[in-house]
């Protein structure tokens, strides 16, 4: 969102699936883009008239920088955090960090491809992709693994792996290995995924943030534990990050369609 040159277009969705979609021209600039955790796929369609891409990201475990073309127009949707699109050919684990071409992972997605960077309407791609999605469904995980995230993400990732193993009545093991093959990480990495994400909502629709309380309230030791995981996975310090979003005017920027 940081990144882009004016306008961050989002859009919700009525897909389940589906968390929102999203549009933006890059800006023309040697910063860097970062994306961090969010426990989320997306698929990024690069609508260059030239050279149109379209790629399938998986979350990555800590910041990562990502290439982005100055004045390209991008397409993009993202998926529920926590959910794997079943016409992905893909394992959740192999998609874990890893980022690969959309029509290698979905068989037969030529047309809706094209159709998507032909497109320089929002409300078009949307629709256009809105009608790929109709009738398909996530993978399905397991009753253990979709009760854990559940509680995850009720506690914004405060949770501790004890905690789990009371509320499911499964031991540790069986609920790290469950977990693993469904999502492609542990609980606790998925945990620490959710925690930073609130972290970072709050700190993004915040008039006033106080690290300390906010610390706290996440389930973190002290403020300096928290300040060490968010640099971990967002790259700066949680008052860098304030200084900038505050700075870019982040709000200003997005458009709700």
């Amino acid at each position: 969102m940081l990144n882009s040159a004016e306008r961050f277009y989002l859009s919700g969705s009525d897909n389940p699936l589906i968390s929102h979609f999203y549009s933006f021209e890059a800006k023309d600039s040697v910063e860097a883009t970062f994306a961090i955790p969010d426990g989320c796929v997306d698929i990024l369609f690069d609508c260059d008239s030239s050279h149109p891409t379209a790629e399938v990201f998986g979350t990555p475990m800590k910041a990562i920088d990502i290439d982005l073309n100055s004045h390209h127009r991008y397409f993009g949707v993202r998926f529920v955090s926590g959910t794997m699109p079943d016409f992905l050919n893909v394992s959740a684990e192999e998609l874990i960090e890893q980022h690969f071409a959309f029509q290698e992972l979905v068989p037969e997605s030529n047309q809706v491809f094209e159709a998507i960077v032909g497109s320089a309407s929002f409300a078009e791609q949307i629709e256009i992709f809105g009608r790929f999605c109709d009738g398909k469904e996530m993978r399905k995980s397991s009753r253990l693994t979709t009760q854990a995230i559940r509680s995850i993400c009720e506690s914004h990732g405060s949770i501790h792996i004890n905690d789990l193993e009371a509320l499911t009545g499964y031991t540790t093991r069986s609920l790290q290995r469950q977990f693993r093959a469904d999502m492609g990480m542990s609980p606790k990495a998925f945990s620490q995924i959710i925690r930073c994400q609130s972290a970072v909502y709050d700190i993004n629709h915040s008039d006033q943030v106080a690290f300390s309380d906010l610390a706290s309230d996440l389930g973190f030791s002290d403020q300096s534990h928290f300040s060490r995981e968010f640099k971990k996975q967002v790259n700066t310090t949680p008052l860098d990050y304030l200084k900038r979003v505050k700075h870019e005017t982040y709000l200003e920027r997005i458009r709700y369609v």
